[in-house]
């Protein structure tokens, strides 16, 4: 396992420890391929951090497939607010990586929040054990319509979201800041909501 590799699989790590907790996220865009240096900056801050992972096969260097977690995308961390925004804008002008914490206008100053329960669910969806999935764009699931739904039956009871449909087949659709996460579902387990 290569530096960032174990460094992303502490970044997990330390987001699935407080789960009991209701405190809000942010979603942190990364510029210029910084991936890796903007995640060890927001660890040395001890900042518990979330990435979505996938499953990827590759051949290596002696011509052996191997299977290995990698971030879905490198441009998008999940940061947990815990502490003040005041504190949260120094840690970002402190840098000089090419990083920023989406916000809830474009030019405002307040960072765009996540509820806890939002994030619990994303984060449930993107366990990458789970087959029959697809990662999104924000532009594309924001243009996927669909009804929203609470899960009532099977592994995914609880969780919110919008029933869509892809290559003819029904999906939970959750969204977050910066991308969106669609898994298999039966229509038949979930019941419309107006939340």
């Amino acid at each position: 396992m290569n530096t960032e590799e174990q460094s992303i699989t502490h970044a997990i790590g330390s987001a699935e420890v407080h789960h009991s907790d209701d405190l809000p996220w942010y979603a942190v865009r990364i510029f210029q391929n910084k991936h890796k240096r903007v995640v060890t900056y927001l660890q040395d801050k001890h900042l518990d951090i979330f990435i979505p992972q996938h499953y990827v096969d590759h051949v290596d260097a002696s011509g052996h497939i191997r299977h290995e977690l990698r971030p879905v995308v490198y441009n998008l961390v999940f940061v947990r607010k815990t502490m003040t925004t005041v504190e949260m804008h120094g840690i970002v002008a402190q840098s000089n990586l090419p990083f920023y914490v989406l916000r809830t206008e474009r030019g405002g100053r307040t960072y765009y929040e996540i509820s806890a329960r939002e994030m619990q669910e994303f984060q449930q969806m993107c366990n990458p054990d789970i087959a029959m999935r697809h990662y999104l764009s924000e532009t594309e699931a924001r243009l996927k319509p669909g009804a929203k739904v609470l899960v009532t039956h099977g592994p995914l009871k609880g969780i919110t979201g919008r029933l869509v449909r892809i290559s003819k087949k029904y999906f939970l659709l959750k969204e977050v800041p910066g991308m969106g996460i669609a898994l298999k579902v039966s229509k038949w387990c979930c019941q419309q909501t107006d939340d």
